[in-house]
């Protein structure tokens, strides 16, 4: 096995870390009250590549702090986005039928429930962070400020609300990339920075590496939009062809020039962790997650 491949499979061996500590970081499900606790446990422990919390694991590991240090931090980031799945998922928003190759938390358990348990896992992943005594009580307050900027008004609330409310109008690839990063980059660069401030980078490098997960984030969506383009949903792990009728960055500039486009911004995303001074590793962990067809969320 070459260096690459070593590197591999110690990021598998942190992403099973990750779902044994988010296991135990929420109550049991039968602690809850009807299935509350089973829809929570469903959506968040559901099959996934665990890339936000990895890319808060893998920037603290950058500067020297120990991955335990940063895993609680990385759980919460699991929490945010497996809350926002499952809103982004109801009939009243993407009304989706699969997600991370199985049926969506609220056709299993119900629409009450579903909402209750991303209400329930958003919430948890604060009281997580601001209980983490490794952690100093400084960075402990900036990281829930960060991530309280990256869901709400400014971040993935606001995306969501820009896309549901303009999902008919044609628009540039500017204002696509705008969008693309309050609906996926701002969670992505939260989870990179707060990883970087755990492992105490200079703030010249946290933006750096903000820089990096902004890119890794537009290139993240540019695939998902190629993938909804295509056919089989139970192969990519979630329903394809949502995006029917909207303006992509794919329909916009065509599938081939947006293959180029996510090179564009992976190249960009390499040039902001040189400027960071963080070595190859990073760049192999975010240049694997768009190998293949399934999506990565």
């Amino acid at each position: 096995m070459d260096d690459t491949g070593i590197f591999l499979h110690s990021v598998e061996a942190l992403r099973l870390q990750v779902d044994r500590r988010l296991a135990e970081l929420i109550p049991p499900p039968d602690e809850e009250p009807g299935r509350l606790g089973e829809a929570a446990h469903y959506a968040l422990l559901a099959p996934g590549k665990r890339f936000r919390p990895l890319l808060t694991l893998l920037c603290a590991e950058a500067f020297g702090a120990p991955v335990g240090r940063a895993l609680d931090m990385a759980c919460a980031m699991e929490m945010v986005h497996a809350a926002s799945l499952v809103l982004d998922d109801l009939p009243s928003m993407d009304d989706a039928r699969l997600r991370r190759g199985r049926p969506t938390t609220h056709r299993v358990y119900g629409e009450a429930d579903a909402i209750l348990a991303s209400v329930g896992l958003l919430t948890r992943a604060f009281g997580v962070i601001a209980a983490d005594e490794g952690l100093a009580a400084e960075d402990r307050s900036a990281l829930v400020v960060s991530l309280a900027e990256a869901v709400g008004f400014s971040g993935l609330v606001a995306g969501q609300a820009l896309d549901l409310a303009e999902r008919n109008r044609p628009r540039t690839v500017a204002e696509l990339d705008a969008l693309n990063h309050r609906k996926t980059g701002v969670l992505m660069m939260a989870a990179a920075e707060a990883g970087a401030r755990i492992g105490g980078a200079s703030p010249e490098a946290r933006r750096e590496l903000g820089e990096f997960a902004r890119r890794l984030g537009l290139a993240f969506q540019i695939r998902d939009d190629l993938i909804d383009v295509e056919e089989g949903g139970e192969h990519v792990g979630k329903d394809v062809g949502k995006d029917a009728g909207m303006t992509t960055v794919v329909s916009a500039l065509g599938p081939r020039a947006a293959v180029a486009a996510i090179e564009t911004h992976l190249e960009a995303a390499d040039e902001a962790l040189a400027r960071a001074g963080c070595d190859g590793r990073l760049a192999v962990f975010a240049r694997s997650l768009f190998s293949g067809r399934k999506a990565a969320a």
